[in-house]
């Protein structure tokens, strides 16, 4: 359904007030946001590698192995997802065009929605080029490998992917939750200054 003056309700869009006749969502803002959380992304990892916090080494007696998987590199992994959230999703709240006739909880609805999707953005460009890139790594590597692995190596593999997947699943939660937040504030902000 169309939208016009007749089917919006009359006190929030009196008239004489402008109604919205384009999108609520603010692409552009979701975009600069997006590409700021992943340049900010990719600056922690890199930091975060460069302490220690992330690295591993598939050599044998070099490092951290593959398989092990730290509460710290844990901690790191929420920490930059918070970070880079917390930016990208104020800065997506920040840079969307004044949006006006509209009700306040409306308004903190688009916000939100705004950082949650600059958060979808960033996390699906990135998992999108991390699995390019390992895909182009493993056809690199392919030949013959030998794969056998004990019942010991395998269970601690196990387990450390099983501490990956939950370590990354509740980062990725507090990404989600941090972007939406962040882009409320900077939201109300646009709002307060025009």
């Amino acid at each position: 359904m169309a939208t016009t003056r007749a089917t919006l309700d009359p006190a929030l869009y009196p008239e004489g007030v402008d109604f919205p006749a384009t999108s609520a969502v603010a692409w552009s803002a979701i975009w600069a946001g997006a590409a700021t959380a992943i340049a900010l992304t990719i600056i922690l990892v890199a930091i975060g590698s460069g302490l220690g916090f992330m690295a591993a080494s598939p050599w044998p007696g070099v490092g951290p192995k593959v398989t092990t998987f730290s509460i710290g590199a844990g901690i790191g992994l929420v920490i930059v997802q918070w970070l880079s959230s917390a930016v990208g999703g104020y800065i997506a709240g920040r840079l969307r065009t004044r949006w006006t006739g509209l009700h306040t909880h409306e308004a903190f609805f688009r916000d939100t929605a705004h950082g949650l999707i600059t958060w979808a953005v960033a996390t699906i460009v990135v998992v999108g080029v991390a699995v390019f890139i390992s895909t182009l790594a493993g056809l690199a590597a392919a030949g013959p490998v030998d794969v056998s692995m004990t019942r010991e190596a395998a269970d601690e593999a196990r387990k450390a992917a099983m501490t990956i997947s939950l370590f990354t699943g509740v980062s990725m939660l507090v990404g989600a939750f941090v972007a939406s937040v962040a882009a409320a504030i900077g939201g109300q902000l646009r709002d307060r200054h025009p």
